[in-house]
């Protein structure tokens, strides 16, 4: 009932921000942008929670997904609202992405590939590892087992297509193992801005 007073909520804001009324909503011809941008914004809004409608099923998980930016998320509406929005999660992702290219993550070297069989193959600058998963739809975690490194991570919907995001500390353990840059600067500053926000989950996002 509270995520859809809520929701409910952000529907009305948007509609005003956009100046988008009822009338808008029904689509003429002259409000066609409006409702568009209404419906961008709002999907903007929800895809920075991770649950609801961001939810993948394994099917949508299976293929060969390539980095395109940082990628976050809160695990809550109510996170998401105390934290400022949208306008956070933007935030969020342009602070990491200086420190995302300084250890050499970009979508030349930072892919992975879901199979339907179970098995997984992954690039993280440049860095190859690769075994099993498993994935739990209900709280949209994946468990990547390999020989030398174990997984865990949230999957998330977006706009161009999935985010993988950890909790800070499995993301900076991850980063650790794959760059042996263990305790420098770039890892420093990952871990100070999750520390800022309750709630959030950090990675990247794959098209």
């Amino acid at each position: 009932m509270k995520k859809n007073v809520f929701l409910g909520s952000l529907v009305i804001a948007t509609m005003m921000m956009t100046g988008c009324g009822p009338t808008g909503m029904l689509g003429s011809a002259g409000t066609q942008g409006g409702t568009q941008a209404t419906t961008g914004a709002l999907e903007n809004i929800i895809g920075s929670v991770l649950g609801g409608l961001s939810k993948p099923t394994l099917k949508n998980l299976i293929g060969t997904w390539t980095y395109t930016q940082p990628g976050c998320a809160f695990t809550s509406d109510n996170l998401l609202a105390q934290a400022g929005g949208e306008v956070a999660a933007a935030e969020i992702k342009q602070k990491l992405l200086p420190t995302y290219q300084k250890l050499g993550i970009k979508s030349s070297n930072t892919q992975v590939t879901f199979r339907e069989d179970g098995t997984f193959a992954a690039s993280f600058a440049g860095k190859t590892f690769s075994g099993n998963f498993t994935y739990d739809e209900a709280t949209q975690k994946i468990t990547m087992q390999g020989m030398l490194l174990n997984i865990n991570c949230y999957a998330k919907r977006n706009a161009t297509g999935i985010a993988l995001l950890f909790e800070s500390s499995k993301l900076l353990s991850m980063l650790q193992m794959m760059s042996a840059l263990s305790g420098n600067a770039q890892m420093q500053a990952i871990g100070d801005i999750a520390k800022n926000y309750d709630g959030l989950r950090i990675g990247f996002d794959f098209k």
